[in-house]
């Protein structure tokens, strides 16, 4: 018998007719992450001896909110005795030679200082006995080894630190809360568009948003704004289906809000063509780092070789270039290398997980062992409970078999492997370079100011800086909010007044409720519809159009100007489809906005890769028709910006320039 089409139920919070709800604050902190969470913290104790007004608005709950959320089992940036110059080196090895080298020293000089604070707050973190053998975070606090009193942390590699992170993000958010008092932080709001000033041009001014919990629509009007609600997750097809649809490697949240809003505002966008794709375990998306750096497991193809070694010429290339030519290969370059395996017949690739505690229990006695073996697990639980959940649907044991490794869909970020993001000011420093450095109406350069003035962003937000993780976000964040203080100080007369009226706020946030109370009796399935589309439909449409022509998993990551001309075309439609996306309930409606957001999103990465002919990052996607990377007409960053009166988006380049020596 054919199966009959399920009804998609109500999940959400029912959804009526919206009140409004106005705010007048001096700085609007939009966002929940680490980034957020370190913005609330600095700007607390720089603003409140000035009398101002913050206000931090999450979509979620803080202490779950953002990439860290379900925890984290080691802290990727902390330097000790690395130098900022280095830290600049490595970003720029592995991202291909173009980033902006003075954002990247500005996070590695002050990113200690961040990671301190985490184990002040409470946060445990590993560190070496007195006999060499590693202590876990509870051991070491016990014996009172502190980063702050000299001890040293344990490394799984030259920049990575451990930590028992379950709790992590909550322990931050907590330093965040304490700061900012109840009165001072609204949850379970989604900010959904930003808003510029009605006389000061180019000038923010407000925000709008809805709550998820009540029928009520939020316009908050501000001196000063950071925004940072993560990266974009979910704009490309899994290669999981059916209920695995679900699982991703970065949040789900993440979709592209950061993005959308700015550049909808007119803040210019950086790199925008950049994506990271990680290569994780399979369909588990468990993490791979704490295998390579601490356990020392390699790769393999199927035949057991260690293709890194078998396809060490296919860098020669790039190495002949300048790339690819210290001790770690690039991300993208690892990709590349094992994506011709999997073309050529000769996956699946396997992480060798077996040999690699094997190998490490040799030197331990049984006790070590235990607490080796439990990192490995702890690991996976920290970060990806269903990779264990995995491992036992398909009877793998780690410490007996290998388990397959593939690159995931593509996500777009700032704060890890990847580099897109918004085009913002780095420090008012003789040794960065004008170009760098964004002037706001009053003259004056503020840090991490996008070219909007008054507003700010961090982390997953700034373009052209990537490898902040969690550490680097946490202190961009600080940075970002010290500024946006002395902003709001130097503008304590402005006014914002908004260029729009609260009722059609109101009614252009909750159009999706009021498509569908129009419409809702046109048919007896909600999903089947002639004058509405639901946001589930909706994120199918667009995945299927990016995941075929924008360079996703179904083409090997391969694109081309015709393939990307379809898409853009088919991508038309889906946006004059999406002023009939229709919402049964506020979950329904925050999907909707979501799903707007991530069309907004993907279609300027595939603008931006539309422009660049090249292809810079192999492995990550591949232009077929110009293969080769190309340093004499584009090692330049690749900008643009959308203009809020004519509706035109202009791609455009950008110089880079060379700050710390090779």
């Amino acid at each position: 018998m054919p199966m009959i089409p399920v009804k998609e139920a109500p999940r959400g919070v029912a959804i009526a007719e919206p009140t409004i709800q106005e705010h007048d604050v001096d700085l609007l902190i939009v966002g929940g992450g680490m980034g957020a969470t370190g913005a609330a913290v600095e700007a607390v104790r720089w603003g409140d001896p000035l009398g101002q007004k913050i206000l931090l608005v999450d979509k979620a709950a803080l202490e779950r909110s953002g990439a860290v959320a379900q925890g984290l089992s080691a802290i990727n940036t902390f330097l000790e005795n690395n130098t900022a110059d280095d830290y600049v080196r490595m970003v720029r090895t592995d991202l291909m030679g173009l980033v902006r080298e003075d954002l990247i020293f500005d996070v590695g000089r002050h990113v200690d200082d961040s990671v301190k604070l985490f184990q002040d707050w409470g946060l445990p973190i590993w560190a070496k006995s007195d006999d060499g053998h590693n202590l876990n975070g509870q051991q070491a606090k016990d014996q009172g080894k502190t980063l702050r009193n000299g001890a040293s942390p344990v490394r799984s590699g030259r920049w990575q630190i451990m930590i028992n992170g379950e709790s992590y993000k909550c322990i931050v958010a907590e330093a965040a809360k304490n700061a900012l008092g109840e009165d001072r932080l609204l949850e379970r709001c989604f900010v959904v568009k930003l808003l510029l000033d009605k006389n000061t041009p180019n000038r923010i001014a407000g925000a709008v948003g809805f709550s998820t919990r009540e029928n009520k629509v939020h316009i908050f009007r501000t001196n000063a704004m950071i925004v940072c609600c993560g990266g974009a997750v979910n704009i490309y097809r899994p290669r999981s289906t059916g209920e695995g649809m679900g699982r991703a490697w970065y949040p789900v949240w993440n979709a592209g809000s950061t993005y959308t809003m700015c550049a909808q505002v007119g803040a210019e966008m950086t790199m925008m063509e950049n994506r990271f794709v990680p290569a994780r375990f399979k369909d588990g998306y468990g993490p791979v780092g704490a295998w390579f750096l601490l356990f020392k497991a390699k790769a393999t193809n199927a035949k057991g070789e260690d293709y890194c070694v078998t396809n060490k010429a296919m860098l020669k290339p790039y190495q002949d270039r300048g790339y690819a030519t210290g001790k770690v290969v690039p991300t993208c370059l690892r990709n590349h290398m094992q994506l011709r395996e999997m073309r050529e017949g000769r996956g699946p690739i396997y992480m060798d997980t077996k040999t690699a505690l094997l190998n490490t229990f040799a030197t331990l006695n049984e006790e070590e062992q235990k607490d080796l073996e439990s990192e490995a697990w702890e690991d996976f639980l920290d970060m990806c409970v269903g990779q264990a959940n995995l491992w036992a649907a398909t009877n793998t044991a780690p410490e007996n078999r290998g388990s397959e490794i593939m690159p995931t869909e593509p996500y777009l970020l700032g704060s890890h492997s990847g580099c897109c993001g918004i085009w913002a000011s780095g420090p008012d420093e003789d040794w960065v370079p004008d170009e760098y450095k964004i002037k706001a109406a009053n003259g004056k350069v503020y840090n991490r100011m996008t070219t909007v003035d008054g507003l700010f962003t961090c982390a997953d937000g700034v373009g052209a800086s990537g490898h902040k993780f969690s550490s680097g976000s946490h202190v961009e964040g600080r940075m970002a909010a010290k500024a946006a203080v002395r902003y709001v100080r130097d503008h304590a007369d402005f006014k914002p007044e908004l260029d729009a009226d609260p009722e059609a706020l109101k009614k252009e946030i909750y159009q999706p409720y009021y498509t569908y109370q129009e419409f809702k009796d046109a048919s007896t399935d909600c999903v089947v519809n002639p004058n509405f589309i639901s946001p589930r439909n909706f994120m199918m449409r667009l995945i299927k159009c990016t995941d075929e022509y924008g360079a996703g998993v179904s083409t090997y990551y391969m694109t081309s100007k015709a393939s990307l001309d379809t898409g853009f075309f088919l991508l038309g439609m889906l946006e004059e489809d999406s002023k009939k996306l229709a919402a049964r309930d506020l979950h329904e409606l925050l999907r909707c906005w979501e799903n707007y957001h991530r069309l907004w999103t993907v279609r300027l990465h595939m603008q931006h890769i539309a422009f660049r002919e090249e292809t810079r990052y192999p492995g990550f996607y591949y232009r077929a028709d110009f293969m080769a990377l190309d340093d004499t007409k584009w090692k330049c960053f690749v900008n643009s910006r959308f203009d809020p009166k004519t509706g035109e988006t202009k791609v455009f380049k950008k110089a880079y320039y060379q700050i710390i020596p090779d």
